[in-house]
């Protein structure tokens, strides 16, 4: 693709970014096979190629108005685009630095600029979030059926975390949202490691990796999470305590493992980001290795003997935007589980951050389509590795949905 980026733009960072990213693409097409909101909507805009071409006027320096921003709203940045790709194009890079571009460019109406402003103010902050979940779970049952299922029932408690006793030691991201709405989840994980010889440690001076707020253009906002748990992390890792930082939801694990990309500019920075980028892994990347010793802790004449049906939807972040493909499934059947297949699994759910929050109608509609993939089977459960596709997937079906390590975690304790 030839470019000729506005003088605005050209010489910075971002610029030549976004430069290089826009050449490499070919204008093949391959891109809307598997893209979300163009197989609902049919309309090339709302597909990579045709909101690459969007992007690339704006970046010449072409007008844009509020349905530039409408078509870049309704991208999921799933990124299952770039699994398709052939050339490679970066195309989520590409998108950040076009929406925060555009957000100075073009006014969004009162309505959305609020919405966007609660959404970044609540949802990384810990105790506000937990302070309205809470006082939502309390009335909840009180309320019309459309309401109460906007707010997720109240979880069981988190079951017992081990001492740490062990001398390889992992830190754990502990997150925003998560440990309200699923406290469970990096528990059991801490159990899962226990049990392989290595203890999980929460540093509680951590928090909201930055997702949230990159994804609603307030990137500024975003790189000081990030910067604090980089420096809530950095003794830790500069006395090389720890041989890596263990992230449960994909989101998440996708966006601290790009730290040392988004920090690249930051003088003071710069290094520790990569250095927190290399030691990230999702947790099914720690348990892959450790594959021979799971499947020797589990009591495998009991496992065949109680196989439970189960349904594996693989987050975007998981399978686009990390590329960890097929490895959670063979831990899931090394744990003696029963994996159904699920059509058209590279599709998104839906949830993508607050964009069921933002685009409903389009985020229903891929729900539906998940939800029907996933029960074709006729699974027992549901297991997933993300806590927004967790709780977006839970609300659009009365089948069990669990975070996959949990289900590991019930089996190793099924088999102590």
């Amino acid at each position: 693709m030839q470019t000729k980026l506005a003088d605005f733009i050209k010489n910075s960072p971002q610029g030549q970014e976004a430069d290089a990213i826009l050449r490499s693409c070919v204008h093949c097409g391959f891109c809307l096979a598997t893209c979300p909101t163009y197989q609902i909507l049919g309309d090339e805009l709302d597909s990579p190629r045709g909101r690459i071409y969007l992007m690339k006027q704006m970046l010449e320096g072409q007008p844009v108005t509020q349905k530039t921003q409408l078509h870049l709203d309704r991208c999921l940045t799933c990124r299952a685009c770039e699994t398709t790709c052939p050339s490679g194009v970066r195309y989520g890079e590409l998108v950040d630095i076009s929406r925060d571009l555009l957000e100075k460019q073009v006014k969004r109406d009162v309505r959305s600029e609020a919405m966007r402003y609660m959404l970044r103010k609540i949802l990384p902050n810990s105790l506000i979030f937990n302070v309205l979940l809470k006082s939502g779970q309390a009335v909840r049952p009180f309320l019309p059926e459309s309401l109460r299922k906007t707010i997720p029932e109240k979880p069981k408690p988190a079951k017992k975390w081990p001492m740490e006793k062990h001398t390889r030691k992992m830190l754990v991201l502990d997150g925003c949202v998560q440990p309200a709405l699923a406290p469970n989840i990096n528990a059991a994980t801490a159990r899962v490691l226990d049990n392989l010889g290595i203890s999980l440690i929460k540093e509680e001076k951590s928090g909201c990796c930055g997702a949230v707020t990159f994804h609603l253009n307030a990137q500024q906002e975003s790189l000081d999470y990030m910067r604090r748990n980089i420096d809530a992390w950095w003794s830790w890792v500069e006395r090389e305590e720890v041989e890596a930082i263990v992230v449960t939801a994909s989101g998440c694990g996708v966006t601290v493992k790009e730290y040392g990309h988004v920090l690249q500019h930051d003088p003071a920075y710069a290094g520790k980001a990569a250095r927190i980028s290399a030691l990230a892994k999702d947790i099914s990347e720690i348990l892959y290795v450790e594959l021979e010793n799971i499947a020797r802790l589990m009591d495998k004449q009991d496992a065949k003997t109680d196989k439970t049906k189960l349904s594996f939807h693989s987050p975007c972040t998981l399978q686009h935007g990390m590329k960890i493909r097929g490895v959670v499934e063979k831990i899931l059947i090394a744990a003696g589980f029963d994996l159904t297949v699920v059509p058209n699994g590279h599709l998104c759910c839906g949830s993508a951050g607050t964009y069921s929050i933002l685009q409903p109608e389009l985020s229903q509609q891929l729900l539906k389509n998940k939800v029907v993939a996933l029960e074709s089977g006729k699974p027992d459960q549901i297991a997933t590795a993300n806590i927004g596709c967790l709780m977006h997937l839970q609300g659009g079906t009365a089948t069990s949905v669990k975070h996959w390590i949990e289900l590991v975690d019930e089996r190793l304790t099924q088999h102590e």
